[in-house]
């Protein structure tokens, strides 16, 4: 199963990447060294991660997006159900309402989820 877990500074990177893309690597330095404090061969190394990660990549200096935001964070979502509760949507469910009530609307927004998933 794919990796799908970002540090914090992962997070924050990724963030700068899926907000600006498709980029410059130059533009993207440019944006690391401002929000990150990072130098320019430090941009390179956590992009060839992401690259080998299948989520961006880097082609001839233009930084494109792979996995989009929405996809990543499902994905990641996924694996978290199937890790922590073999997979089991209604156990996750039943985990997460233990503790916190859901309110009418969300109970009716996920009734819809349902209703359009039959």
């Amino acid at each position: 199963m794919e990796d799908y877990t970002l540090g914090a500074i992962e997070s924050r990177f990724a963030d700068i990447v899926w907000e600006h893309a498709p980029l410059s690597t130059g533009e993207l330095i440019r944006l690391c060294e401002q929000e990150l404090g990072w130098k320019r061969t430090t941009t390179y190394t956590v992009l060839k991660k992401f690259s080998k990660r299948g989520i961006f990549d880097n082609q001839n200096g233009t930084v494109i997006v792979r996995i989009t935001k929405e996809e990543f964070y499902a994905r990641q979502s996924e694996c978290y159900v199937e890790h922590s509760f073999h997979g089991s949507l209604p156990g996750f469910v039943a985990a997460f309402t233990s503790r916190r009530k859901l309110s009418a609307k969300e109970i009716e927004e996920l009734q819809q989820i349902i209703d359009q998933n039959k």
